[in-house]
């Protein structure tokens, strides 16, 4: 889960130098000979969407963790599928310059293309997270944070960013939550909460600000009641 609310630009400005005049050569002086010009760099190959058919073969190496379909077997790994396709490309871009921390993930990505990326991102945002359930002990606790926050804690609702059913905002690169395993989004919101950050940018401080107020009892309560949120079609979309 991540807040951002970062706007980045980059201005460049450039000055042109203007002649008051051409002067008329001397035909009598030799001509003095052109100066050597560098040839032109070739064409960047411009980025194109992801794509989803070539993505699926891209991603055979994703499916060991992650699963051939983006829900992984085991709760360590997060679940990809349905995930944004900018999220996962920048999470990727972010393990590639060490941003973000993973031997493992570091192993598997520095060989990525960006068309590489955003064709693997293409194919998993293509496919349905599978809902899990969450700890009906847990849900009341989790589902009030979720959905109003906790003043007194100074932490907001996360739907305000994740969306009521937890599919995220795409356009403004907050991820699909819905159906994360709980295991996972414990491990990365104590991770937070101790102060650990991915990246530099102002983004990346949001989250661990986010959670500091949340004690251990509310990050495994929150954590529940994600794994078991989706939305009212998730289980008839997960059953074709």
């Amino acid at each position: 889960m991540s807040f951002s609310h970062v706007i980045a630009f980059a201005v460049f400005v450039g000055a042109a130098l203007g002649s008051p005049g051409l002067q008329a050569a001397d035909p009598v002086a030799p001509a003095a000979a052109a100066p050597a010009t560098a040839a032109p760099d070739a064409p960047a190959v411009p980025l194109k969407p992801g794509d989803a058919t070539a993505g699926q073969a891209k991603s055979a190496t994703c499916a060991a963790c992650h699963g051939m379909d983006g829900n992984p077997a085991s709760s360590q790994y997060p679940k990809l599928a349905g995930q944004h396709e900018d999220y996962i490309t920048r999470q990727v871009e972010m393990f590639k310059s060490h941003k973000r921390d993973s031997a493992v993930m570091m192993g598997f990505v520095m060989s990525l293309s960006a068309q590489d990326v955003h064709d693997i991102g293409a194919y998993f945002a293509s496919k349905v997270s599978l809902p899990g359930v969450a700890d009906a002990k847990l849900v009341q606790r989790g589902e009030a944070i979720y959905r109003g926050g906790d003043r007194n804690a100074n932490v907001p609702a996360c739907m305000a960013c994740h969306s009521p059913d937890g599919r995220g905002n795409p356009g403004a690169g907050y991820p699909q939550l819905a159906g994360q395993y709980a295991d996972y989004v414990t491990l990365k919101l104590k991770e937070w909460h101790d102060g650990k950050t991915w990246g530099d940018e102002d983004r990346a401080k949001i989250m661990p600000a986010v959670v500091k107020g949340l004690s251990e009892g509310d990050i495994a309560a929150l954590a529940s009641y994600i794994e078991g949120l989706h939305a009212a079609d998730a289980n008839s979309t997960a059953a074709k």
